[in-house]
């Protein structure tokens, strides 16, 4: 069984940037990949961004540029910083980890971008 546990959510000005923390209950390098969703109201869950074990990198294309991910593995944690935001990145985003062929899920924490 795997714990993930997201935060650093919260309000932020259009143009400001915020930074995601996901902290694992187990060794990161067995948690391949990992990564972070989003879902905003009345729309699907998609992904944002994912990192391997090896450290190979995707992003969706709405935030390419904008975001990036990284992992600490000292810390058995996986980051998510968020630049330049706009509105239209609000929603809850979600921590993802593959344990074992198991899918994982943090509880989510809520992004919220609004002047």
């Amino acid at each position: 069984q795997v714990q993930l546990v997201e935060s650093g959510g919260g309000l932020v000005q259009p143009g400001g940037s915020l930074r995601l923390s996901c902290a694992a209950s187990v060794s990161i390098f067995s948690i391949n990949p990992m990564g972070w969703y989003r879902q905003a109201p009345g729309k699907e869950r998609e992904l944002v961004a994912g990192i391997t074990r090896a450290g190979s990198t995707n992003y969706a294309d709405s935030v390419k540029g904008r975001f990036t991910i990284s992992r600490d593995n000292a810390k058995n944690t996986v980051y998510l910083q968020m630049n330049s935001l706009k509105p239209e990145d609000t929603a809850v985003y979600y921590c993802f980890g593959n344990y074992y062929y198991a899918d994982y899920w943090g509880q989510g924490t809520q992004v919220t971008v609004s002047s």
